[in-house]
């Protein structure tokens, strides 16, 4: 959320026209006032397509970051390009105190926020500004979609509450749902420091520049939370204080969730969602699941791809890092998925017969279209960590007892390999081989597979663990090794990807809402939602599972002494524990897959 782009797209393939709408040579750009029901006024831009031989249905993307630069001139973004062919009016529009906007902007702002006494919201406004629309622009159709990535994709799908008539299409990309659970600034629980950090001031601040090239160094060297915020100037604003003031998944958090405000499925809605998603993993999932509990109309869709944060709107998005994905799938995306699906909505051309969910299964490199998702035939299997760095299949046996490493906050385990220029660098999609050798990162890896194995669905660690302090996060990742010799591809050899990662903070153990210190030395359940996946781990590769107390600063440091408030704690509080990770045969720690049987 906190970097906003507009992607550059090279060699697109030429594609059909599927509507009789002429494809436009030029649009006409103008700039609109849109007034809404408490008398502030909203600023958007319209793209208007100088040709057409009918009215036309229009897109609308609302916006935190500027609708002049979302609709820059009287051309097309590439990002909307295959849309374009088929005929649409495109507007994009300043949320409230943002851009030309009147009013007073507030991040993340809650539907029912009691500084809007009048009651406007961020669904209210899209509606006003739809009913506008509809009126005021010349040769519209009467429907209306609406799309956008990230924020705007949180905006987007505010849209469905309360919706206007003429919204028949909403497509929500890499969506924010619940910022504490799993998107932007918490991972159940643990603080996403450097979001945090960043987002905070570029939304709401004059942004950062750090003093030194490797913001490893630069946050290593300031110790706790609190003199985090006065040493970057985030410290007196909004968004911080909020994070600061609720650091457990209070009503705070829960009123501004969005699956906890978008209940139920009544307008077409199309999740897009990433595998690899360094910042919003959780969204698209999660609203796609929670929408589906309601769907009696079979218009709730999702489509999750092989994707960084912003890959469904790159130019290919054709490989995750070095590892060829063997074709365009974020170009198949804007295609064949989304621009038939809004045309049907939108133009209605073509017969609507679509499937429940498109999923990329990575390994394989191949898109599945889904009756269900995830699919009805995969079974729960567990994978279980075993004495002498082995995984297994197979449960162990109570002969077995636990791993342990100190975890030390002064020495914390970075999440890519240093120097952090601050890019992000799709750390997802990095070689985890950097972090090899560390004595505060425990592995466990299995024989090379014999055979193919195809995982869909959700992807759940449970851990037995314990620790001689009374807090304590557990990083876990789920990695694909690959040979150690790759004859087609030698710079593969070996190459550790991530294929499901997350953390929890340990006080979560017993709620979310109700932090409680971990009993020192006791062997104690935990568990970590690592999300969902399509991914084929081939033959010959091995799973690898490491697990960490520190993922910096990617994520703050756990003190490891239970205090109320992190962002409030002090340096003597920061403390090395000792972790032990058990799997006996009544502590089988585990990870739960769900296992597609091969043929």
């Amino acid at each position: 959320m906190h970097r906003v782009l507009i992607l550059s797209v090279c060699c697109l393939l030429a594609v059909t026209s599927r509507t009789s709408a002429q494809q436009p040579a030029d649009y006409e750009r103008r700039e609109l006032t849109i007034p809404v029901r408490d008398g502030v006024t909203l600023s958007a831009i319209a793209l208007i397509p100088g040709a057409r031989t009918a009215p036309l249905p229009i897109i609308l993307i609302r916006t935190p970051f500027g609708a002049d630069r979302e609709l820059r001139s009287t051309q097309l973004p590439p990002m909307l390009k295959e849309l374009g062919e088929d005929g649409y009016i495109f507007v994009a529009g300043d949320i409230r105190g943002r851009g030309k906007s009147q009013g007073k902007f507030v991040t993340m702002r809650a539907q029912n926020d009691p500084r809007s006494p009048k009651g406007t919201n961020e669904s209210t406004d899209a509606y006003d500004t739809i009913d506008w629309l509809v009126k005021n622009i010349p040769h519209n159709n009467g429907r209306v979609g609406v799309i956008g990535l990230s924020y705007r994709g949180w905006l987007a799908a505010l849209a469905a509450v309360g919706a206007h008539t003429a919204v028949k299409a909403i497509v929500p990309q890499a969506p924010v749902a619940d910022v504490w659970m799993g998107d932007d600034f918490f991972h159940q629980g643990a603080f996403r420091q450097t979001q945090g950090v960043l987002y905070s001031a570029f939304i709401e601040g004059k942004g950062i520049e750090f003093p030194v090239y490797d913001q490893y160094t630069f946050y290593s060297r300031i110790p706790t939370l609190d003199s985090l915020a006065r040493a970057t100037g985030v410290s007196a604003l909004p968004l911080w204080s909020a994070i600061r003031d609720h650091p457990a998944y209070d009503s705070y958090w829960q009123s501004r969730a969005l699956q906890n405000v978008l209940t139920k499925a009544q307008v077409p809605m199309l999740f897009v969602g990433g595998f690899w998603d360094e910042e919003d993993i959780l969204g698209a999932q999660l609203m796609y699941r929670s929408l589906e509990k309601s769907d009696t109309k079979g218009t709730n869709h999702v489509v999750l791809g092989p994707w960084f944060h912003n890959g469904m709107l790159a130019a290919a998005s054709d490989s995750l890092g070095p590892i060829d994905l063997g074709s365009k799938t974020a170009l198949y995306f804007r295609d064949q998925i989304q621009r038939p699906w809004l045309a049907y909505h939108l133009h209605g051309t073509g017969d609507g017969k679509f499937p429940e969910a498109w999923v990329f299964e990575t390994g394989a490199n191949r898109w599945h279209t889904y009756k269900s998702w995830p699919p009805t035939n995969a079974r729960a299997r567990n994978i279980y960590l075993r004495s002498n760095g082995k995984l297994s299949f197979s449960a162990p046996s109570s002969a077995e007892a636990a791993d342990a490493f100190i975890s030390d906050p002064k020495f914390p385990v970075p999440y890519m390999p240093r120097p952090d220029d601050g890019s992000g660098a799709h750390w997802m999609q990095l070689d985890q081989r950097f972090v090899d050798g560390r004595p505060d990162v425990l592995m466990w890896q299995s024989d090379p597979l014999t055979e193919d194995v195809t995982i869909a669905g959700d992807v759940i660690a449970h851990l037995f663990a314990s620790t001689t302090g009374s807090d304590a996060d557990w990083v876990v990742k789920l990695i694909d090794a690959y040979p150690d010799t790759v004859s087609e591809t030698p710079e593969l050899g070996g190459y550790q990807l991530i294929v499901n990662a997350d953390v929890m903070r340990g006080r979560y153990w017993k709620s979310f809402s109700a932090p409680s210190p971990i009993p020192a030395n006791t062997v104690t359940p935990f568990v970590v939602d690592m999300h969902q996946q399509l991914y084929r781990f081939k033959k010959g590769h091995r799973l690898v599972v490491q697990i960490q107390s520190t993922w910096f600063p990617l994520y703050d440091r756990n003190p490891q002494t239970f205090v109320p408030n992190i962002f409030q704690a002090a340096v003597q509080d920061f403390r090395a524990q000792t972790h032990r990770v058990w799997h006996t045969k009544m502590y089988p720690s585990h990870i739960t897959v769900s296992v597609i049987p091969e043929g």
